[in-house]
């Protein structure tokens, strides 16, 4: 099957929670509220080879066993825009945007044979798929292939860190290895989210102190934007308290 795309720049998918690498993480650590995503895959689920290849596989209860990959976000409510969008549906950071925005609608954290389903715009998406954008899949491979593969080199180079990462929070943290158990049973999957700033320690040439003040800022103003939204009541504690914890390290 082909599939054209081209982007328009309506804005209308720069909403809600962003995967990020951790050089993109840091880059934009001012306007960004970064969490970690802990998402597990089990054996027979879509791209588990590659999700093994970039993270970890946890042995599971009576003989199971997941795949689980560990990755920053910018943690953004579903309906509310990336910091990043202007009203006029531009980016304020178009240059330096990160990865995961330049490879869109493709993702390099999914295998080549599995991007048809991320290739159909939402209904209220204004992209360009007529047989006049340029074509980007055909018959199960990238025709366009530049932005994903570096996608995929960076999320390569990221394993290297984000690997030994997730085994040392695993084997200091049983709770973590339970809850990451009981999310990999769930018949529709789902994730854990922890505070950036565990990884933190495991950067190099990062100043804590600075990225702290950073991030204090950022989860203040999104606690801000989410107080007294019941919708958003989830997404309002997390950055209450990601602020606290960061205003720990500043104090």
């Amino acid at each position: 099957m082909k599939r054209h795309f081209d982007c328009t720049a309506c804005g209308k998918c720069c909403h809600g929670w962003l995967p990020l690498s951790i050089s993109d993480a840091l880059a934009h650590a001012d306007i960004f509220p970064l969490f970690l995503f802990w998402m597990p895959v089990r054996p027979g689920g879509k791209s588990y080879d590659l999700t093994r290849e970039l993270g970890i596989e946890l042995k599971l209860k009576k003989r199971k066993r997941a795949a689980v990959r560990v990755f920053p976000v910018s943690y953004v409510p579903t309906h509310i825009s990336c910091p990043a969008l202007q009203n006029d549906g531009l980016c304020t950071i178009h240059e330096s945007k990160p990865q995961r925005c330049r490879t869109m609608p493709l993702s390099g954290a999914r295998a080549e044979s599995d991007q048809l389903d991320l290739l159909i715009p939402k209904p209220d998406w204004d992209c360009d798929v007529s047989d006049t954008a340029p074509l980007i899949y055909d018959d199960k491979h990238i025709t366009e292939r530049q932005n994903f593969e570096d996608e995929r080199q960076v999320l390569i180079a990221d394993s290297k860190i984000l690997k030994p990462f997730a085994n040392l929070m695993i084997d200091g943290a049983p709770k973590l290895r339970m809850d990451l158990e009981k999310v990999a049973n769930r018949p529709k999957g789902g994730h854990l989210i922890l505070n950036f700033s565990t990884l933190v320690p495991r950067l190099a040439d990062v100043d804590i102190f600075k990225l702290a003040k950073k991030q204090a800022s950022v989860m203040l103003h999104f606690a801000d934007q989410t107080a007294e939204r019941t919708e958003f009541s989830d997404e309002h504690k997390r950055y209450v308290a990601c602020a606290q914890d960061w205003q720990k390290i500043l104090d």
